[in-house]
């Protein structure tokens, strides 16, 4: 009741905030009764003229507003044109993640207080201004007494508990939106929430962060042309981080890139690859690509910063995605339908054919565009508005790698508005489909399952023997007919693993003759 109470409260004071920037409009969205709007528009007060603004443009205004945790979880719904329309979520992509930096001594406190040392025994020189301040975090040059150029981020004081008190608000939001609406029970409002969360726990020890950075510049250590700063480990700790200092221009700075020599078309195309490279080769990407963290050196090296925010693909999901675009891109949307289906994403109940429809409704006005227009991030977030349709359960996964290739492309574009981004990573996608969606790939992805079958038969059965042992002695037992059957099975446990390995064996030679 007390927490009810509370977030009552509380969200008198948001729906104020909301109205004078004349964005109360999300609450249509939830179907809300009439009356239940005029209430909250009563309450919220008589808002202010209203401005020349798009509705997307007046909410970030309201977020921006409202704080860090409004900032933060307006970006993430920036993914969710199925939820806010596409306008609202380009308009929300927009948000910008700055706040004052906090004082320099309270900096020097937390640094000193996490190493337990002094900061003169860390850093021979130390930045008294902040370089860049954000909701989390902000960052200081520096320094360290071996005499390395760095950076050094820092967690915000009592941004933990802030958060905090904000995520109990949108808990409780989520949870009475699923109780009072069950047609939004799809879109899994406390999923969406609780995904937001754990973004935000990982944001907040640096450490996680460090080693997201370290392992993908592990990723890319073959590859001179995308940098990823080094981390001082002895510097790192849950809110300090401690990374070499780069210097560069921003990918957005065209000017300055063409007065340095750069051909803007060729960063563009490796921006898109790297990121390409990330998703399908490494399954490991980093999701907040936005211009602001992509640098370019002098000699024409792409430099990434700031890994708070990280996304990972298991191997099926890459080749889910892979599929899908390849079956848009040929034109093949029955296909586009069937792996959708075959990844279990939508409802066998579901009609296929009317799944292609739908998907050719979509692409076919995108990639009829002239192909240096084509945007494959718009054409997945149409893809994702049509989930309703079909009760097609939200993907978090995926929502995450179309707002960060919502981020590449606008980016590139911005470099370099006439280039074929798609034509320039054709290469690379070709080399991809041939290693991971071939006959052969698939015909070895079988044996490797299988062979992982074989090695849990031992471990299974001897679980089972485990149970029937627990069991036994307090009477339970199996019909005697059950028992024969079960031993008939596993008795020949030797023939049986010599029958999956042949029947593997079959289907490769079989599919191999087929090739050829």
């Amino acid at each position: 009741m007390i927490r009810a109470v509370r977030n009552l409260f509380r969200v008198v004071r948001i729906a104020r905030t909301l109205s004078r920037h004349h964005a109360l409009f999300p609450l249509e969205t939830l179907h809300l009764p009439a009356t239940a709007i005029q209430v909250i528009g009563f309450l919220a007060g008589r808002p202010a003229p209203t401005p020349d603004l798009r509705p997307g443009q007046r909410l970030t205004a309201a977020l921006q507003e409202l704080g860090p945790s409004f900032v933060k979880f307006g970006q993430s719904l920036s993914t969710r044109a199925d939820l806010v329309g596409e306008d609202i979520a380009a308009d929300l992509a927009e948000l910008q993640d700055h706040l004052p930096p906090f004082p320099t001594p309270e900096a020097r406190q937390i640094i000193e207080s996490e190493f337990g040392q002094s900061l003169d025994e860390l850093f021979s020189e130390f930045g008294e201004e902040a370089v860049a301040a954000a909701s989390i975090a902000q960052v200081h040059y520096a320094v360290t007494t071996e005499g390395r150029h760095v950076a050094v981020k820092v967690l915000r004081p009592g941004v933990e508990q802030a958060f905090q008190r904000d995520l109990d608000l949108f808990y409780w939001l989520a949870e009475n939106i699923e109780r009072l609406q069950p047609a939004f029970r799809r879109l899994r409002p406390v999923d969406i929430v609780r995904t937001f969360n754990e973004s935000v726990d990982l944001e907040m020890d640096l450490r996680l962060e460090a080693a997201a950075a370290s392992e993908l510049r592990e990723h890319f250590e073959d590859e001179p042309t995308y940098r990823v700063p080094e981390i001082d480990w002895q510097r790192t700790q849950r809110q300090v981080l401690t990374a070499e200092r780069i210097h560069g221009v921003s990918i957005d700075d065209r000017e300055a890139l063409l007065d340095g020599g750069h051909d803007l078309e060729d960063i563009a195309g490796r921006t898109l690859i790297v990121f390409l490279k990330q998703v399908f080769r490494d399954g490991f990407f980093h999701a907040d690509m936005h211009a602001g963290n992509l640098f370019v050196d002098e000699d024409g090296n792409i430099i990434a910063v700031d890994f708070g925010i990280m996304g990972r693909l298991d191997r099926e999901t890459r080749r889910f995605v892979a599929e899908l675009l390849l079956a848009f891109l040929v034109g093949d949307y029955r296909r586009a339908a069937e792996v959708h289906f075959e990844a279990g994403y939508v409802p066998r109940t579901k009609s296929v054919e009317a799944f292609a429809q739908a998907c050719r409704s979509i692409g076919e006005p995108i990639l009829g565009k002239p192909v240096n227009e084509i945007s494959v991030a718009r054409l997945l977030a149409q893809l994702f508005r049509i989930t309703e349709t079909f009760a097609m359960p939200t993907q978090p996964q995926l929502l995450l790698l179309q707002k960060t290739m919502m981020m590449v492309e606008g980016a590139c574009r911005r470099l370099a508005p006439e280039a074929n981004l798609w034509e320039l990573s054709k290469p690379f996608l070709d080399e991809w489909v041939h290693d991971n969606l071939s006959a052969e790939t698939r015909v070895r992805d079988t044996l490797e399952e299988a062979a992982a079958t074989v090695r849990r038969i031992p471990d299974m059965l001897e679980k089972a023997q485990i149970a029937a042992d627990v069991l036994s002695p307090e009477g339970v037992r199996l019909h005697p007919d059950s028992e024969r059957a079960i031993g008939s099975k596993f008795s020949g446990r030797r023939n049986f693993i010599q029958f999956v390995l042949i029947f593997a064996l079959v289907v490769f030679t079989l599919a191999i003759l087929f090739k050829l």
